[in-house]
């Protein structure tokens, strides 16, 4: 790993994939954070420059941006860090395609040549409780999505919306820099999605002369530490 400074709050940065398919030229580092041990100089030692808010929020984001410095050192040899763009979304430098995600404790960051990858989206979640994931379906689910739930259990109809999000939060990162257009929940539906940790997701909406409805995309997911993991990722 490299020899920047590493905060007390944050654990060793890891290179380890923990999805199903591993994608050729993409960097995936991940660490673990505490809030309650951040430094009120972590920042300014990092090289990174300081964001406001309660100890949580900066240090999701600084452990966000240190995964993210390493990843573009791997790919391009360079250890800069994205910017905060006036969309919120980071400024990853031009030939790179990139994506953070952070959440409870967990953070990672994957970088890779846009000539091999045009767009990548990470997403990290806790599942959500099956009562909470009864409210929330409505807000995240298509009608055709809200069908297929019928089936199932409570605790699978639980899996199955907090995985319906993660991918389609994961299918926003990698699609909203090729669009610069923002689109919702509703705009896209899970067709398929499988115990060996593969998804595919359709647009409903035209976004794009090259991404128009019945566009389909692949994804991948996996659940570890009470986490779960979601990629889609777009092939140049």
């Amino acid at each position: 790993m490299s020899d920047f400074y590493l905060p007390p709050c944050c654990t060793a940065l890891s290179d380890h994939w923990p999805l199903p398919q591993a994608l050729a030229g993409v960097q995936l580092i991940s660490t673990r954070f505490d809030p309650a041990r951040l430094g009120a100089e972590d920042f300014s030692r990092s090289g990174i420059a300081a964001v406001s808010g309660v100890a949580k929020r900066q240090t999701e984001y600084l452990a966000g941006r240190l995964c993210a410095r390493e990843a573009l050192r791997r790919v391009t040899g360079m250890a800069s860090v994205p910017a905060v763009g006036a969309d919120r979304a980071p400024q990853w430098p031009a030939a790179v395609s990139g994506s953070i995600t952070h959440g409870n404790g967990w953070a990672a960051a994957l970088a890779a040549h846009a000539s091999a990858w045009r767009g990548l989206g990470l997403d990290v979640e806790q599942p959500l409780p099956p009562a909470r994931a009864e409210r929330l379906a409505a807000e995240i689910l298509t009608a055709n999505e809200m069908q297929q739930l019928h089936a199932l259990a409570p605790e699978q109809r639980a899996r199955r919306v907090s995985l319906t999000f993660s991918l389609k939060e994961s299918l926003f990162k990698a699609l909203y820099p090729l669009v610069l257009r923002r689109f919702y929940f509703h705009d896209a539906e899970l067709l398929d999605c499988h115990d060996t940790g593969n998804a595919q997701l359709r647009l409903l909406i035209d976004l794009h002369p090259d991404w128009p409805a019945g566009s389909r995309l692949d994804g991948q997911f996996v659940e570890f530490d009470g986490y779960l993991l979601s990629l889609v990722a777009i092939a140049a």
